[in-house]
């Protein structure tokens, strides 16, 4: 018997008993498909929930897609560190690339402190950010197939890896971004290069013409790196430049990369033009040049002839017989300078470079399992409800970039800084439907609650991104009131579903922020609003209030104004912008918002002095409501630590022992010190 039998027959037993373990099918509640940066951000969530779940990358670390892109190297997230603040909360409205969580040192600014940071440091936060708090990620895990199954106990879906391993779980959050290349199809499109592949050396465009696809922030970043090196550069697409300062959107043209509109404006050969791509040719011509040629040479060849490829821009129209000759050259009388002698393209070109984004990766998705393509943003994104679950899919959340579609060109879901929060957003509503626990709520006393609303005005940075999308909501119930952050506002008819709070019979207030919607010159002299009596005015980013009765149906919802996040409500409140973005000011922010809480709650919500209380209760049958809440229960606020000490020992205040008969609900904690803002509304009105 051979000898090396038995270790032959052996390493056959591995082997199989290795690829029978890799066909086994893996069982999580949670599957995460790409560990980008919604990808980690929802891990962490669950990682915090101890739930099970498992982040599937099909790569060798996090965060991937920057390892490559932006193709020239630097970020357009603002990373500005140093704010004057100290608030973590308020900072987060200036920091652009951190991810949420529980540890403050866990930021961005770690990696880099450059305000428009490097690429490469991005990957590198995203590792930082998995390791530290322990996210369980599978790295080289390439999903190929995706499909929903049913069973007795539910619907799920199964995702097949490129060992034919499967992976089943009760719910899939897709969070792959989008990273397949948008491609237009056109005549010619062949020869056009893509953002994708095309060299970022600047050299190899040394006085070459190019003509770019597009004008979005990949496009110009293109441009702006080979603008000093190019001949010249023209740009196309089909609409005009959008500033991202004039229609404050973050996905439209940044200053950071619109320097190409200067030398277009101050004539020096760069230009931009717009016209339909699926109506352009794009058409080659060999056109002979001379040069001498080098060496002993014969009298005949001292002239040799060299042929140059030049790629022309020209109209589907004046092509001739496309389907029966060689669609890539062109006779003269195909290029449309022969019909329009002024043609603003008419011009050879050296280079076409396609620069129109990217897409959602649909294919790995079977028909069980695939969401739809949207209504928007050319069908290039899934269409998703408002909280973000496929619109035919089930259990199937879609996280990040891919999940745009819900405020594409409105606000700022597409972008770290954004769909950070709708992740955390789509945590809670996990968590509510397959774990009872309800949307995290903080309770107020109504006296209280103008507090609440300036310290979330003025420090929140969840409905500041996402402006327009999420929103607070504050479920009135007479004396007290439930505080909900950042709930998005769209799917707010089916918020006691979502949320797991009831709406009382005193309805509700939703805190959004809100741009004007009046077009208006944003460097004009009149571009701001301050008079406060104005204050529906405002053109800026500023607090709006809207107060309902009862939830608005998803027909109200359907049929609301052109441009509002809401329908409209019973009582409308905004609070005028401010230049320092400061929503506390007595007379301009705090008054008109405490007689619009009062128009809603039907009471007294002013403040008052000790010896007020005390005439309010000798005159009047019910006094006002702080009074009942603090005066009448032997409470107040004593800012000073000596004067509270002296009140105490004189005892004026309620002792421990007291608390249980003063009156006082134990379930209000004292919010007060944590609004860093008084019990008063601003003004003396001791009336």
């Amino acid at each position: 018997m051979d000898s090396n039998l038995p270790c032959l027959l052996l390493f056959v037993l591995v082997g199989w008993v290795e690829s029978s373990s890799d066909n086994v099918t893996r069982h999580f509640d949670y599957c995460v498909l790409g560990a980008g940066p919604s990808g980690l951000q929802m891990g962490h969530f669950l990682s915090k929930a101890r739930r099970d779940y498992i982040i599937l990358e099909r790569n060798a670390g996090p965060g991937s897609f920057f390892h490559k892109y932006p193709r020239h190297r630097k970020l357009i997230s603002i990373n500005k560190i140093h704010t004057g603040r100290q608030n973590p909360e308020f900072n987060l409205r200036h920091d652009w690339n951190s991810l949420l969580s529980d540890r403050r040192d866990l930021l961005f600014k770690r990696v880099s402190s450059e305000f428009y940071p490097p690429a490469d440091a991005y990957p590198l936060y995203l590792s930082l950010f998995e390791k530290e708090l322990g996210l369980r990620v599978r790295y080289g895990v390439d999903i190929g197939r995706i499909r929903a199954t049913q069973s007795a106990t539910g619907r799920s879906y199964v995702l097949t890896d490129q060992h034919a391993s499967d992976y089943k779980c009760s719910v899939l959050l897709v969070a792959t971004g989008l990273w397949v290349p948008q491609q237009v199809e056109f005549v010619g499109s062949e020869l056009v290069e893509g953002y994708e592949s095309i060299s970022t050396n600047p050299e190899d465009y040394r006085d070459q013409a190019v003509l770019i696809l597009g004008k979005g922030n990949s496009a110009f970043e293109t441009a702006q790196s080979i603008m000093g090196r190019a001949s010249r550069v023209h740009m196309l697409s089909s609409s005009p430049v959008r500033l991202a300062w004039q229609t404050h959107y973050v996905g439209d043209l940044r200053a950071v990369n619109n320097e190409l509109l200067d030398t277009y404006q101050l004539k020096s050969l760069d230009g931009l033009v717009e016209a339909q791509l699926e109506k352009m040719v794009i058409v080659q011509r060999q056109e002979e040049g001379r040069r001498r040629s080098g060496g002993k040479k014969t009298e005949k060849k001292k002239k040799k002839k060299k042929k140059k490829r030049h790629l022309y821009l020209t109209l589907n129209k004046y092509i001739q017989n496309q389907e029966e000759r060689n669609r890539s050259d062109a006779t003269a009388e195909e290029l449309p300078a022969y019909h329009i002698d002024n043609f603003s393209m008419r011009k050879p070109y050296d280079r076409v470079i396609r620069c129109l984004g990217f897409r959602f990766n649909f294919s790995v998705f079977d028909s069980s399992a695939c969401p739809p393509n949207s209504d928007n943003a050319k069908g290039r994104l899934p269409g998703v409800t408002a909280w973000y679950e496929g619109k035919s899919t089930p259990g199937l959340f879609v996280l990040g970039t891919a999940a745009h579609s819900r405020d594409h060109r409105q606000s700022a879901g597409g972008f770290i800084h954004g769909f950070r929060y709708t992740a955390r957003a789509v945590h809670r509503v996990l968590e509510q439907r397959y774990h009872g626990s309800p949307w995290s709520s903080t309770k107020l006393l109504t006296t209280q609650l103008q507090a609440w609303i300036l310290k979330r005005a003025g420090e929140a940075s969840g409905p500041y991104q996402m402006f327009e999308v999420l929103g607070d909501v504050i479920l009135l119930r007479g004396s007290h009131c439930e505080y909900v952050e950042e709930f998005p506002v769209q799917a707010l008819p089916q918020f006691s579903a979502l949320s797991g709070h009831e709406v009382s019979g005193q309805g509700l207030i939703v805190l959004v922020m809100q741009y004007g919607k009046k077009k208006i010159d944003y460097l004009g002299r009149n571009r701001a609003e301050t008079d406060w009596t104005k204050a529906w005015k405002s053109n800026f980013l500023h607090p709006v209030l809207y107060y309902y009765d009862k939830l608005p149906t998803e027909e109200e919802m359907k049929l609301r104004p052109s441009g509002w996040p809401l329908p409209r409500p019973k009582a409308l409140h905004h609070m005028v912008e401010d230049f320092l973005a400061e929503w506390d000011s007595p007379i301009s922010h705090i008054q008109p918002l405490r007689r619009f809480l009062e128009h809603c709650v039907q009471t007294d919500l002013r403040a008052f002095y000790a010896e007020s209380c005390f005439r309010w209760t000798l005159t009047h049958r019910e006094p006002p409501l702080f009074c009942q809440q603090g005066y009448l229960k032997q409470q107040g606020v004593v800012h000073d630590t000596q004067l509270w000490q002296h009140a105490h020992d004189a005892g004026l205040m309620p002792t421990e022992q007291d608390a249980g008969t003063s009156g006082a609900d134990p379930t209000f904690p004292s919010y007060l010190a944590h609004t860093g803002a008084s019990v008063s509304s601003g003004l003396k009105l001791d009336l």
